[in-house]
């Protein structure tokens, strides 16, 4: 399949071209710019523009893992949609670039769009991994099998993985009571259980397979530290806790890619752009830099 490229040579952060190349990266960047299913507040289409832009700024000494990751490469994917196509097709081409870049044995990461660009990512590691589980950080469940008339709405991304996989659900605190017959109920760690102690966090790891895919909605956050996102919610979880339980992932577990979603750029906040650049950059350093 071709795929039709735009910001042919724009490069992630702004690093030097011979970090930038496909051959020569560890990682692959793929931004979904698209929020067609989104129910509340509308622009995650415009969050990977306001991730690029505030990657722009990130220093790249990372002071915790004493490393400079994109060392290892970051290829940066030119956009594969726009925001005008059907979300079915959204996903089909999500699933049809995944293929063709695991088949290069890269390390896949994305930013969104919305939480539906999952569906068709999830699809792809699946027909390639044995042994997969899916960690899924978010305020809310997103078990609904439709939602609006669509199986691919946002509130459905994690619906299907659920009947493949052991779905770990990291942070929730918000749901409809239908969903509650979809949940994996001994894989489900509700945040109002998580601020009690750390103890969940190996309970959590625990319940892992030992290949994992990471999907992480902005909204996991508390809204104190990330307001800029489409259905943001009370009580979530803070900026350390997240990377002490994400670092422990990455030392215990095989994480063979991972996506963060539903980040919705406000003009007058860019604090969210910016938790989310560091938070991606911290993550690739957890998986190329051994650190305990």
């Amino acid at each position: 399949m071709k795929f039709h490229y735009r910001n042919k040579k724009k490069t992630f952060a702004g690093i030097p071209k011979k970090y930038a190349t496909l051959d020569q990266s560890k990682t692959v960047l793929i931004p979904v710019p698209y929020d067609y299913t989104q129910t509340w507040k509308k622009g995650a289409k415009k969050g990977p523009k306001a991730f690029l832009s505030a990657a722009e700024h990130m220093e790249l000494y990372d002071i915790e893992t004493n490393s400079e990751v994109y060392k290892k490469g970051i290829f940066l994917v030119p956009y594969i949609i726009n925001s005008s196509v059907s979300t079915k097709k959204m996903i089909e081409k999500v699933y049809n670039v995944t293929k063709k870049f695991l088949s290069k044995e890269k390390f896949i990461t994305f930013i969104g769009g919305d939480h539906s660009i999952s569906i068709g990512s999830i699809r792809a590691f699946g027909e390639k991994y044995t042994n997969l589980s899916i960690l899924h950080m978010d305020a809310h469940t997103d078990l609904r099998p439709m939602y609006k008339g669509s199986p691919y709405n946002h509130a459905c991304s994690m619906y299907e993985a659920s009947k493949k996989y052991p779905l770990i659900q990291i942070g929730i605190r918000s749901m409809d009571i239908m969903e509650k017959k979809y949940i994996q109920k001994e894989n489900i760690f509700y945040m109002h259980k998580i601020y009690q102690n750390d103890l969940w966090m190996q309970n959590a790891i625990h319940k892992l397979s030992n290949n994992v895919f990471i999907s992480i909605d902005i909204d996991v956050f508390d809204p104190s530290i990330a307001p800029s996102t489409g259905t943001p919610e009370p009580g979530g979880l803070s900026w350390y806790t997240t990377l002490k339980f994400l670092k422990k992932v990455f030392n215990k577990k095989n994480v063979i890619g991972f996506d963060i979603v539903e980040l919705l750029p406000n003009k007058n906040e860019s604090s969210t752009d910016f938790l989310a650049v560091k938070l991606y950059y911290k993550l690739l350093s957890y998986k190329h830099v051994n650190v305990n």
